[in-house]
């Protein structure tokens, strides 16, 4: 299974100069700055400037969302009780493609999504092949059982390239994990720093 996500993956990283999930393939790990011949130049960016670009970062680490859903997970935020920002960053962990991700059956958000597009996935013993499918606590992910055996999830599960949250439990063996809980931002594994009031005020503005 190709990703063909990979080139504007990194893309991503190069315009926002940062490395959104720590991986060493990453261009900025060498090049620490935008694109461009101006890339390097110091700024400083307006209020709006770095509220566009927190929102821009979040966006980009769920696998780019496009503009419109990323709207729509706003405004379930801002609908739900409770503070804007955490419901915002719950909305987001509780997407299959990141729970794909985060208990390491895939090596990237990208191809998280692909997988589950492929019908790799089930959640609670059905096929869900919606990477926006939103999970509940007690939810089960597993990979199919003839899906077991491709390369990308062997290597990937074998790896546990990243840590394991405490909000999900999973099972290697088993090719299965569990959401646990509702995660709070500070729990959130992000490899580089998030700022979720700052998209709350951008989108507030």
């Amino acid at each position: 299974m190709t990703n063909r996500r990979a080139k504007p993956k990194y893309k991503i990283c190069r315009q926002l100069g940062e490395n959104l999930w720590g991986r060493e393939k990453c261009p900025t790990v060498n090049k620490p700055y935008g694109p461009g011949q101006h890339g390097n130049r110091p700024s400083r960016p307006s209020v709006y400037g770095e509220q566009l670009r927190e929102k821009q970062k979040l966006r980009g680490y769920y696998g780019n969302i496009s503009e419109s859903q990323f709207r729509r997970i706003f405004k379930e935020a801002s609908r739900r009780k409770g503070n804007t920002s955490e419901n915002l960053i719950q909305l987001l962990e509780s997407r299959l493609d990141a729970m794909v991700y985060r208990m390491n059956f895939v090596p990237t958000v990208f191809a998280a999504r692909q997988l589950i597009n492929h019908k790799h996935v089930t959640v609670n013993g059905k096929v869900v092949n919606i990477p926006s499918f939103s999970c509940k606590p007690g939810d089960e992910v597993e990979i199919r059982e003839k899906s077991r055996k491709m390369p990308l999830v062997i290597e990937s599960t074998e790896k546990m390239e990243r840590d394991l949250p405490e909000y999900l439990s999973f099972e290697s063996g088993k090719f299965k994990g569990i959401y646990k809980r509702v995660p709070q931002y500070d729990e959130v594994p992000y490899p580089v720093q998030m700022n979720p009031n700052m998209v709350v005020e951008f989108y507030s503005r």
